[in-house]
């Protein structure tokens, strides 16, 4: 056989083993392409379903709610408050409800909802700007006092144990709960102060006026308290509050509390001026000028003279405080007694607590509040008092005293 024959059999044999190997490659090729579609496709599937509704996360169907229920939503994000109530059976799953609460910005805290509610329900009772669905929230005003108060012009301010009470109110399965004014009243009055979480600088002036609910004035803090326990008892529920009010005073200060005048207060002393300064002027740049009255009259053992403490014990609160109130012998009332009141006479807040524990240096002795814009004018000479006191009756801000 010639040798140029032989050698174009070889060529044409490598030839097609070469295209039969490129074409094993392609098929290889399509094949793995094939896959990656095959699988592509499943998860943009899935991605559709979760977007267009096909396996969302399950939910309850909208307008079929179950019985009342309250519910405390804890943690620090959405997920968290998911799974409390999913816990108490609101709503079927923690998905359905991250997706309805979206950014809405919800509060930890007790709820009073409803069980298998649709998430969106849920959302909406909670994120209710009128916040008629919280329980256990308490407002407390600075200078608010425990019981409740009439003013002149015949309304009645609500007091921190009427709060607490109301805090507590909730329905659960049908039936109305909450714990009384009276029981609070009750355990402020009876209760030991170790039960109470009643501090050590202020148990003895508690002790002395054991069996008296307004022992406690001044130990609950300003501020709102949005985890009142409402199942939680009244001895609980006082103690968490006066606990907590405790730290928020001695982070204001109140352990280190330092005046320059003669008198030196004692920790609970300083609430308890602090309170006068609260309830006195209703301009905080004044604050430390009647803390500073009320050092210098104590230095010089001088009764306060402040119409505030006559008011503590009245029925109807009055800014011309006249008569027979003057004499009238309590611990609270300054014009009777020296010294200071029994109590605080209301919440402190931290201006006047900051005011009482840096005053301004002065000599005054005298102030009076002269108009219905709170300006109030300060002396050490009685007679430069007087005069100042007539002004206030010229504008007919005050009218016991005034001339003829």
């Amino acid at each position: 056989m010639p040798v140029g024959r032989a050698g174009g059999r070889s060529e044409r044999r490598r030839a097609a083993r070469q295209a039969r190997i490129r074409r094993r490659r392609r098929v290889a090729l399509l094949s793995v392409v094939l896959i990656f579609l095959v699988v592509a496709g499943g998860v943009l599937w899935s991605v559709r379903g979760s977007l267009f509704g096909k396996d969302a996360p399950e939910d309850y169907p909208s307008g079929q709610a179950g019985p009342e229920v309250v519910v405390h939503i804890t943690g620090q994000n959405n997920s968290d408050f998911g799974r409390s109530l999913v816990e108490a059976g609101v709503v079927k799953s923690t998905g359905a409800f991250n997706r309805a609460a979206g950014n809405e910005p919800i509060s930890a805290g007790y709820y009073e909802l409803r069980k298998q509610l649709s998430a969106s329900e849920a959302v909406d009772m909670i994120v209710d700007p009128a916040r008629s669905h919280r329980v256990g929230m308490l407002g407390v005003a600075p200078g608010a006092q425990l019981d409740d108060k009439r003013n002149r012009d015949n309304k009645v301010a609500p007091g921190i144990l009427s709060g607490l009470s109301a805090a507590t109110a909730h329905t659960e399965g049908g039936a109305k709960k909450k714990i009384s004014k009276e029981e609070f009243i009750r355990v402020a009055a009876t209760a030991s102060p170790t039960e109470l979480g009643v501090p050590s600088w202020a148990t003895r002036a508690v002790n002395a006026l054991r069996g008296d609910h307004r022992r406690l004035e001044g130990l609950i803090a300003p501020g709102v308290w949005e985890e009142v326990d409402p199942f939680g008892t009244p001895q609980s529920i006082l103690k968490a509050l006066i606990t907590a009010s405790t730290e928020r005073y001695e982070a204001q200060g109140l352990l280190n509390a330092s005046t320059t005048s003669a008198a030196k207060l004692d920790p609970y002393q300083v609430l308890v001026s602090s309170s006068i300064v609260e309830r006195e002027v209703n301009q905080a740049d004044d604050y430390p000028k009647v803390a500073r009255v009320i050092l210098n009259r104590l230095a010089k053992n001088q009764k306060l003279e402040m119409d505030s403490t006559v008011n503590y014990t009245e029925a109807i609160t009055s800014i011309d405080v006249a008569g027979e109130k003057l004499l009238k012998k309590t611990e609270w009332n300054t014009y009777a007694k020296t010294g200071l009141p029994a109590t605080p006479i209301g919440a402190v807040g931290n201006p006047a607590l900051l005011a009482t524990e840096n005053p301004t240096p002065g000599p005054w002795l005298y102030f009076v509040t002269v108009d219905d814009k709170g300006t109030t004018l300060f002396t050490d000479d009685f007679a430069q008092h007087e005069r100042n006191r007539q002004k206030a009756c010229d504008a007919k801000f005050l009218s016991v005293g005034c001339g003829g």
